[in-house]
């Protein structure tokens, strides 16, 4: 049966202090949550939204002597990458749903897959879109046998309890929090977890998705929720999921000569870029305490030319 030790992780993550002229002109303090920094590979929120899943998944591997992990993702999806690690590291039998047809050549992230020993089965995405539907993962049961389920992204109960310890590695307190949002796992469990009554938590949505507020309202349990200020800005997500333009690459590049900190393109560079826009434009109020949570995912970097340069020794199979 798996057996499961973190001790390799690097938690509480560090926080860093950023330091610019538009900072010091707008009177504003900027932080960053370095979660990236937690693994090379088990970074950032998938970590946090992976720690309990994994937990009730070596539970049920030890009460029914079924120690396999199914899980869905994109042809480059952090989530199924960290997973796949992580099952190779702890044990577990790996299943990927994969959304789309199998890429050609393969792509740097479904090679890591592959390596690390995960099963893939790429399906259509008429029929990806099923993929929390009773019938469908009945179908999946026939075929693959029993197995422990982790909603896309880790977006479930057990991955909004790791998100939310990351306030709990705070030292200080912040006027604003800032994250990234895809499935919105984060910013739930930020609204859930929040007991400072004094700050406000902005999520920046890096997709097309204007059903994203309601998806995030009824994932959030009322009675937990002691701060209810928190917004969305659907301003930064240049034109969809995995979208880009030369204004963003350009600006992480500068971002990590300035700062010597690595950004990537579809969550933490978006995120960032709306912070820096939103400082100009005068957003935040003078001497505001600004912390910004870096979601890691940095593997997915090799998935766009304009960083062929960078080095990616801390993202291949350790």
């Amino acid at each position: 049966m798996p057996s499961i030790s973190f001790s390799e992780l690097k938690l509480p993550s560090p926080v860093s202090q950023l330091n610019s002229p538009l900072l010091s002109e707008k009177q504003v303090q900027l932080f960053i949550k370095r979660d990236e920094l937690i693994h090379p590979v088990l970074q950032g929120n998938k970590w946090r939204k992976l720690k309990y899943n994994l937990i009730a998944a070596n539970k049920t591997a030890r009460e029914n002597r079924q120690n396999t992990i199914l899980s869905f993702g994109g042809p480059y999806s952090n989530h199924l990458h960290a997973l796949a690690y992580a099952g190779k590291q702890f044990g577990f039998n790996t299943i990927g749903i994969v959304r789309g047809e199998q890429p050609q050549p393969i792509n740097s992230c479904i090679q890591d897959m592959l390596n690390w020993g995960m099963q893939l089965n790429f399906i259509k995405r008429v029929d990806y879109k099923q993929k929390t539907s009773p019938v469908f993962l009945q179908t999946l049961k026939e075929q693959f046998g029993d197995f422990y389920l982790i909603p896309e992204g880790g977006n479930n109960a057990l991955g909004k309890k790791g998100c939310g310890e990351l306030l709990d590695e705070l030292d200080q307190g912040y006027d604003v929090i800032c994250c990234e949002v895809g499935s919105g796992t984060m910013l739930s469990s930020l609204i859930e977890n929040n007991k400072n009554l004094q700050n406000n938590i902005l999520g920046f949505v890096v997709m097309k998705n204007i059903n994203i507020e309601i998806e995030i309202r009824n994932s959030i349990n009322p009675d937990n929720v002691k701060n209810n200020k928190w917004s969305l800005s659907h301003d930064y997500h240049f034109n969809g999921f995995a979208k880009a333009s030369n204004e963003l690459h350009q600006f992480i590049l500068n971002f990590k000569q300035q700062f010597n900190i690595q950004l990537e393109p579809v969550y933490s560079g978006k995120m960032l870029y709306g912070i820096f826009d939103l400082i100009k434009k005068d957003y935040f109020k003078p001497h505001s305490k600004i912390l910004a949570i870096h979601g890691g995912g940095l593997q997915g970097l090799r998935g766009f030319s304009e960083y062929s340069e960078i080095n990616f020794e801390n993202t291949k199979s350790p």
